[in-house]
């Protein structure tokens, strides 16, 4: 059974200047090398117009994990990232996002949406799933990863706007 995921985060910056951060190769390598942890890398990274495709690498370590899900994976906990931004028709952005542990059996799927705020700035939302086929544990190891994604999102967000803040000023 899937566990959902749900984040939402808003900035003073507006949507096509977050955007732009999270897609810039320079962004991306400062943020991975702040918050990607263990072996954590931009793998791929490819413009088409407005369309940007982009692979990324994750660590989380060991010790950060629970003794069950650290017996199952022996070692640290790596997560390859895909994620696909395009314009919507509003204005905004849709980012699609999928995500993998090698050698265990499941997926991480989601959707962001990122739009101008009425009251100005914009809106960060995502909503996705991560489902973990494995008997016994798969549910304990769906739990460690979607609350280490929320995190991740968390701490990501607060990056971009910091660093939106030190670029853009």
């Amino acid at each position: 059974m899937a566990r959902r995921i749900e984040h939402q985060a808003t900035t003073r910056w507006t949507a096509d200047q977050v955007h732009a951060a999270l897609v810039d190769p320079t962004y991306l390598r400062d943020r991975l090398s702040k918050l990607g942890g263990t072996d954590a890398s931009l793998l791929d990274h490819q413009v088409n117009g407005e369309k940007v495709s982009l692979r990324l690498r994750h660590g989380v370590p060991s010790s950060e994990l629970p003794s069950a899900v650290r017996a199952f994976l022996k070692g640290d906990l790596v997560i390859e990232r895909t994620e696909e931004w395009d314009r919507n028709g509003d204005g905004g952005w849709l980012g699609r996002v999928q995500a993998g542990i090698p050698g265990v059996p499941g997926h991480i799927r989601g959707a962001m949406r990122l739009s101008d705020a009425p009251a100005g700035g914009s809106l960060m939302e995502m909503r996705g799933e991560v489902a973990v086929s494995i008997p016994f544990v798969g549910g304990k190891v769906e739990e460690v990863v979607s609350g280490q994604i929320v995190k991740l999102l968390t701490k990501e967000f607060e990056h971009t706007t910091a660093w939106l803040d030190e670029h853009q000023s």
